[in-house]
């Protein structure tokens, strides 16, 4: 028999909780197979509802013992369910109680990585978003808010928790969290572990200790994420006024988790890839993600723990605001341009694509199944953008007075999107309510634009259009702030950014006493997450690309005439123009722009980018054809800019000590441009001198994947000799080995590497190399038309299932666009999606994702 469908969780039921707690006292006596936590909750009567029920959940765990006030429970005095325990109100005092419990969990049996769990032979946690109810019966929400004291006891010589640290003697550690938080953000680490340290002081010069906790033999690993937590520490207190406020921050690194990071109460929690960097290991990639995640998680500290959301369909109110705060962040550190370039080409994979499917949702969800299901795109990037365009209309003065005064009100308390807006709206005197769209409506608005020029005066009219999404037929107009200027046709600005505000289905602006026709460029900085429907012509775009003063639309003209380029030679046949490929040659050429900026307008769209263009252009999508056609352009671009290539391969060298700064990432990366365009048209030579060369994993990586390419026979076998003692390195090597190879031979590379010995699908990351690295990183072989790959796919879903539900669910957005395509490859696709469906114990995490994907 079928277990019965899970029920939806909706926003409209919210109800506060009938009690709150003044205080959380814990006691673990840690043991892999029978830990046993001992909870001592202070309870108090929420004065603004009714007296009712104390509700707490609980989830496998086995109940030794439970008390009120010193006496213990029958079993006739509360109703034990498989997820919840109830005490009725009756069985109650009036005002307040202390909530006593012993349970016995098993950490080393905890393969879904949610709870209290093992890794490595160290304890960890991972408690967001219910993960805590694993661990002791507790009401595991975001508006219950206490102070904890955790006590330890283990012979781990490292015992950590939230806080700071209070005692400790022999095989027992003490901590104290004063600060008010919800249970998902408990943390605690045991373990082997060694610390980098290192000290930082605040801007009321106040001490605090900094400790980064890894395995040892990692702690030579561990220097730039110290001193990327520095600047972090640092800028947020420059930028928005926040200082630290404990006496520690520690983090630690862990092989076995199913997200980036974690921004526990003074205890981040971190998968390894995004704390351990060499050079020797490491590429400038993951240099970047390491200080941009640091970031993202310390800014959390304010923007997430201090105050936390209200209930999870809040989630975007802490997780939009600080990626929007990390972006800001890298930006600072790294270069504003081309960041703003890298973050629209992340929306644009992720968010758009999620937007344009059956998993389509609003920044704030009206409903879900399982909140791990909308740990999404559209929360975390989308959720920034929104942010962005507030403060792009309200300005920065009228921006940093509003969150002056956000952390100011709302400090200790567990907020709503309606509080967020209400302070903007007290701050600046606007009223918000259209601008609150962005919020509930789903979907990426198209924005249409038509211009005219007579007798000195330009319109520019603008249509907006959002097209239905799943369960939300009707859409209205949003506020879309559109920055734009005016280019002559000799390349002067006439008219410097001004940021329009599009609010009606259709409206137009003008441009007086202008000398010439101008060239209009459109969306300045993205200012809006929206699809910009403008045909101009091939000379205008060329224009812009050559002279826009603005970076980013300087990058999006040579990124239409790409796909333009692309989407012709799909639909005819028809090859490059000639022109399109000397306008790419100049840009590969001028020293005078940023080096990075160069490789970006380079890099042709992603297979991916392409299929969604054909479905906007009205054809299907053929992945095996994308992926030859890609291919071809990228040749004739290199045939046409060899000298600019070669001259580049030879000058971009980075001499001396390496250095992840971005100056130096970004020679590397345009010279690495250069070899993967020069391969394919020399030969292995350049790249397997590169490889034999190189004193970082930037370049070895880089000519690795063009060797791959080339047919290499021995190359990988190479990169395991020198690499198989580094796990993070050994996930490169995995999932290299499927991105780059040939479609029609790349499932069978990914099985083979699945029955290698070193893949352990039950770590997130290994998995994710593999199986991700078929589905994302090579889309002609995942959608080969035998659907061999969606088999494949389909297989590791339901084994991973079984142990890791969170992990399993994510992957299976693969299938998310299963409708774009011809009748053949749906039909497959819809076969697997129905084998999934038609599975028995199924998790409601992978349950609920193919549902919305079968039916939305």
């Amino acid at each position: 028999m079928r277990d019965a469908a899970p029920q939806a969780i909706h926003l409209a039921d919210y109800t506060p909780p009938n009690w709150l707690i003044d205080l959380v006292e814990l006691d673990f006596t840690l043991d892999p197979k029978a830990t046993r936590v001992r909870s001592r909750v202070h309870f108090t009567r929420n004065p603004a509802v009714a007296r009712g029920d104390l509700q707490l959940d609980g989830e496998k765990l086995t109940l030794i013992s439970a008390a009120i006030d010193g006496e213990a429970l029958s079993e006739n005095d509360y109703q034990l369910t498989e997820t919840a325990l109830t005490v009725p109100a009756d069985r109650l005092p009036d005002d307040g109680f202390i909530w006593e419990a012993e349970v016995e969990i098993a950490p080393a049996d905890n393969t879904a990585l949610e709870g209290l769990y093992m890794s490595g032979g160290m304890y960890c946690t991972q408690c967001e978003a219910e993960g805590f109810r694993k661990i002791t019966y507790y009401p595991d929400r975001p508006d219950v808010m206490a102070p904890f004291t955790v006590r330890i006891h283990s012979p781990m010589p490292v015992l950590l928790s939230n806080g700071n640290p209070v005692d400790r003697h022999g095989p027992v550690a003490e901590w104290h969290d004063p600060w008010p938080k919800p249970a998902y953000l408990f943390a605690l680490v045991a373990g082997d572990l060694v610390a980098y340290s290192d000290h930082f002081m605040t801007m009321s010069g106040r001490p605090v200790a900094l400790n980064i906790w890894v395995r040892r033999g990692d702690e030579d690993k561990t220097h730039y994420a110290m001193g990327a937590l520095k600047r972090s520490m640092t800028w947020d207190e420059q930028v928005y006024g926040r200082e630290y406020d404990l006496d520690v921050f520690n983090i630690v690194a862990v092989d076995d988790f199913n997200m980036g990071a974690m921004e526990n109460k003074g205890l981040n929690v971190f998968n390894s890839k995004y704390v351990l960097a060499s050079p020797e290991t490491a590429t400038d990639r993951d240099y970047e993600f390491i200080e941009g995640i640091i970031a993202h998680e310390y800014f959390h500290n304010w923007t997430g723990n201090r105050i936390t959301c209200r209930d999870w369909f809040q989630l975007c109110l802490k997780e939009g605001l600080t990626v929007f705060r990390d972006q800001q962040f890298s930006g600072d550190m790294r270069g504003h341009a081309v960041k703003r370039i890298d973050d629209v080409l992340s929306l644009r994979a992720r968010q758009f694509r999620e937007d344009a499917g059956p998993l389509a949702h609003p920044v704030r969800p009206e409903s879900f199944v399982e909140i791990n299901n909308f740990y999404t795109a559209t929360v975390y990037e989308k959720g920034a953008e929104v942010i962005g365009m507030l403060k792009r209309l309200v300005g920065d003065e009228a921006y940093y007075k509003a969150l002056d005064l956000y952390f100011t009100r709302h400090d200790g308390e567990a907020a709503t999107i309606e509080d967020w807006l209400k302070v903007f709206e007290d701050a600046t005197g606007r009223d918000l309510t259209q601008f609150k769209r962005w919020y509930s409506q789903a979907g990426t608005p198209r924005l249409s634009v038509k211009g005219d020029f007579k007798d000195g005066t330009y319109r520019i009219e603008f249509t907006q259009e959002t097209k239905p999404t799943p369960g939300q037929a009707e859409k209205h107009p949003l506020v879309i702030p559109v920055a734009m200027g005016l280019i002559a046709e000799d390349g002067t600005e006439l008219e410097p950014t001004r940021v329009l505000e599009v609010t009606e289905p259709r409206q137009a602006f003008q441009f007086h006493n202008l000398p010439s026709r101008p060239v209009p460029s459109l969306l300045r900085g993205f200012s809006a997450p929206v699809i910009l429907d403008h045909s101009p012509s091939f000379e205008d775009r060329a224009l812009l690309l050559a002279h826009d003063t603005d970076p980013f639309t300087k990058w999006e003209a040579g990124r239409s005439l790409s796909r333009e380029t692309l989407l012709a030679m799909l639909r005819d046949g028809t090859p490059p123009a000639a022109a399109y490929l000397r306008a790419l040659t100049t840009v590969a050429g001028d020293d005078r722009l940023d080096p990075a900026f160069r490789a970006l307008t380079l890099a042709l769209p992603s297979e991916d980018d392409i299929a969604q263009g054909c479905v906007d252009a009205g054809l299907v999508p053929d992945p095996t054809q994308i992926h030859t056609t890609r291919k071809a352009l990228s040749n004739a671009i290199a045939e046409t800019a060899r000298d600019a290539l070669e001259t580049i391969y030879n000058q971009m060298v980075t001499d001396g000590l390496y250095s992840s700064d971005a100056g130096p990432a970004g020679r590397r990366a345009l010279r690495n441009t250069a070899l993967r365009l020069l391969t394919p048209l020399d030969g292995p030579v350049r790249a397997r001198a590169q490889y034999d060369a190189a004193t970082n994993m930037t370049d070895q990586l880089a000519a690795f994947a063009c060797l791959l390419e080339a047919g290499d026979t021995d190359i990988a076998a190479r990169f395991h000799e020198q690499w198989h003692g580094d796990r993070l390195v050994m996930d490169k090597w995995f999932m290299m080995q499927v991105a780059h190879a040939a479609p029609e031979e790349a499932v069978i590379r990914a099985k083979i590497l699945t029955e290698h010995p070193d893949f352990d699908w039950k770590n997130p990351n290994r998995f994710r190399s593999v199986i991700g690295g078929l589905t994302a990183a090579n889309p002609a072989g995942f959608h080969d038309p035998t659907g061999a790959g969606y088999a494949f796919l389909t297989d590791w879903l339901l084994r991973l299932d079984k142990a890791n539900p969170q992990t399993a669910a994510r992957m299976s957005t693969a299938f998310e666009t299963w409708r774009r395509y011809d009748a053949d490859r749906q039909g497959l696709m819809r076969e697997q999606l129905d084998r999934i469906a038609a599975t028995d114990g199924l998790s409601r995490d992978l349950a609920e994702m193919t549902g919305r994907m079968l039916t939305g």
